[in-house]
């Protein structure tokens, strides 16, 4: 099968390089995390807003850091040495106040940030580890970092170990700020000023659901791939079939390709994943029940040489059923009013009477 309307072209991957270093083998590792095209842009055009501290919950985002969070798994085997590598990678970031809120790869594109935006960084990672995690705000002190629960006493930590206790679990502190990413702080030690303050336990609860996208994350560099999408029709009926195809480049067959829908502007939602022929081509044929804007977005996961891919937005407008009913309706019944008009003009023409 051939697509004649595909235009491929060169993705604009944002690449960032982070440093890992295991006591066990006393070696560092470099890790390439690569954000795909058009991420950023999407982060950076989202509500931004605070109301209130728990809403610094929604700035966490652990879906698209899951690949990088199964790399640093990769190099550790234990859940505090596995959180310890995540602060290695905040404590590279550059510290520089910043207003307002950013999402973390805002901060890790910007490559500067402080102390709430390393912590969301941390919370994303860590959560997509597998951990509970929560973020610790300190009011007074103006200042964040998180807490992680263990299922055992940290072990490598430098004094007494600090923690919180919020709903009977214990969440050892994790310092997120700090410029020696080698020897900063660890999970379980608590800055001189943090001790003995009042502290606010933020959960994740409004931690963000459906992102079309996510991370790659190799401890080598990654080639760029690209996705490109079409949807038709561009306007159809409710409940009618939408055909979403497109090609992954280079082709790799036997990839999957997953499809993300948004309605009038709504959150993300997975709708389906589909297969990639040999020529790295895909097809979903999908029965369209909402109405007004749909918006879609394909994303493919990379592999151990290329990184992960987004394509562009597509959009289709969708007319609902009843408009149409409705529609139909009015014309019928100005087409019927017409031919009452004609037929009783016709009448009245026929009895006119006529004068010799």
């Amino acid at each position: 099968m051939i697509f004649s309307f595909f235009n491929i072209c060169s993705a604009e991957d944002v690449k960032v390089e982070f440093l890992l270093f295991k006591n066990e083998n006393d070696k560092t590792y470099d890790l390439n995390i690569v954000f795909p095209d058009g991420l950023y842009e999407y982060y950076t055009n989202k509500n931004h807003r605070i109301l209130e501290a728990s809403d610094f919950s929604s700035f966490v985002t652990p879906y698209i850091f899951e690949p990088v969070a199964d790399k640093i798994w990769e190099l550790y085997d234990n859940e505090e040495d596995f959180v310890n590598g995540v602060l290695m990678i905040v404590h590279q970031i550059d510290y520089e106040e910043t207003e307002p809120i950013k999402y973390p790869i805002e901060t890790m594109v910007e490559g500067k940030g402080d102390c709430d935006l390393f912590s969301l960084i941390a919370a994303s990672v860590v959560k997509a580890g597998g951990l509970d995690v929560v973020l610790l705000y300190y009011e007074q002190q103006a200042h964040m970092n998180i807490g992680v629960n263990l299922s055992s006493k940290p072990q490598d930590a430098r004094e007494d170990v600090c923690y919180v206790t919020y709903e009977n679990t214990q969440y050892y502190m994790a310092e997120c700020t700090g410029g020696n990413w080698m020897e900063g702080w660890r999970i379980g030690e608590c800055p001189p000023n943090l001790k003995d303050v009042s502290v606010e336990v933020i959960s994740l609860d409004k931690v963000e659901q459906g992102v079309p996208g996510q991370a790659s994350a190799s401890f080598s560099s990654l080639e760029s791939s690209t996705l490109v999408l079409e949807i038709t029709p561009q306007i159809c009926l409710q409940n009618t079939d939408i055909t979403i195809r497109g090609i992954l480049s280079p082709s790799f067959g036997n990839q999957n390709v997953t499809i993300y829908a948004s309605v009038n502007n709504s959150p993300w939602i997975e709708i389906d994943k589909v297969i990639t022929n040999e020529n790295g081509f895909f097809q979903l044929l999908w029965n369209n029940e909402f109405t007004g804007i749909v918006s879609f977005r394909a994303s493919w996961p990379g592999n151990n040489e290329y990184a992960s891919s987004l394509s562009t937005t597509k959009t289709t407008t969708v007319v609902p059923i009843i408009a149409i009913m409705l529609f139909g309706s009015i014309l019928l019944g100005i087409i019927g009013i017409s031919i009452a008009l004609v037929l009783k003009k016709s009448q009245n023409e026929e009895i006119q009477p006529e004068y010799w």
